[in-house]
């Protein structure tokens, strides 16, 4: 090896410190707002009795998709409670419902900036591509060092990993939607304001809603990866099965993986049928 290197990596951990130090205040508040969302959701969703909690995911898993999806839900959770891996799964859906709710409100309105802006998309779009190529267990570095362990980095990992979809996904769908429809919004004197409420971004729900179905799956794959800096949750048995060597805790968290993230998946690919459902007969969204 040549005696030449570029202290690139030194460079961003002194660049991380003087960030932490500089933005203590900031950090400490994004902090404080997270933690009480996420111990919100998560007594919400453990503290009432098992039965209504299952009783009341089943119903609204029943009323988006149908009996079939309510019935799968019943079982499923009550297998999640028969493994003794309920009250991790609850955390864990804790966990994915709040990094997903801030990655979508800061994914739709810059898809919809990059939609409506060249200059725009030309600059967040590579930001996408390296969020989006950067090996996901880079992101929980800079989260653990100025969030220290908890759950708090695992949330700010998980929306930078999950956030890129919701953009994509946003931008294509409005820029999807017909351009002689928008004229025809135009010329009856309609402002670019109320052509993005009433005519874009209803037409571009369906592929939005899709963006939204991928922003939940990554946050749950990511949700997993972030047990690894104390998170909890099913990833925090994981990583346990992985350092112990028990393939019985390991399949069990597993399992319980596969259950609420095909929950999360039909449960948003229902909103999106429908939304597709609802787009007026003969009006194109491509």
């Amino acid at each position: 090896m040549n005696g030449f290197r570029i202290p690139l990596g030194d460079w961003i951990e002194v660049g991380l410190d003087w960030v932490t130090e500089v933005f203590a205040p900031v950090f400490n508040a994004i902090r404080t707002v997270f933690r009480g969302a996420y111990d919100g959701l998560e007594w919400l969703f453990q503290a009432p009795p098992f039965w209504a909690v299952l009783i009341i995911l089943a119903a609204l898993a029943w009323f988006l998709r149908g009996w079939k999806l309510g019935v799968g839900t019943a079982a499923g959770f009550v297998l999640i409670y028969g493994v003794d891996q309920w009250e991790h799964a609850m955390e864990t859906l804790a966990l994915v419902l709040v990094a997903s709710a801030v990655a979508i409100l800061i994914g739709i309105p810059l898809g919809i900036v990059a939609a409506r802006s060249r200059t725009a998309s030309r600059v967040i779009r590579p930001v996408l591509d390296f969020m989006q190529t950067m090996p996901a267990m880079v992101y929980l570095v800079p989260a653990l060092i100025i969030f220290r362990v908890g759950v708090v980095p695992g949330i700010v990992a998980t929306i930078i990993f999950a956030m890129a979809p919701g953009v994509r996904l946003t931008e294509l769908g409005i820029r999807g939607v017909d351009a002689e429809v928008v004229e025809a919004g135009a010329a009856f004197g309609s402002t670019p304001g109320r052509i993005l409420r009433q005519i874009q971004l209803p037409l571009a729900l369906p592929t939005i809603m899709a963006g939204v179905n991928q922003v939940i799956m990554l946050s749950l794959s990511m949700v997993v990866i972030a047990g690894m800096v104390g998170a909890g949750g099913l990833g925090q048995d994981v990583v346990a099965s992985l350092t112990r060597l028990d393939p019985a805790l390991g399949f069990e968290a597993g399992i319980a993986v596969v259950i609420v993230a095909v929950y999360l998946d039909r449960l948003t690919s229902s909103v999106g049928s429908r939304a597709k459902k609802r787009v007026p007969a003969g009006v194109s969204a491509s």
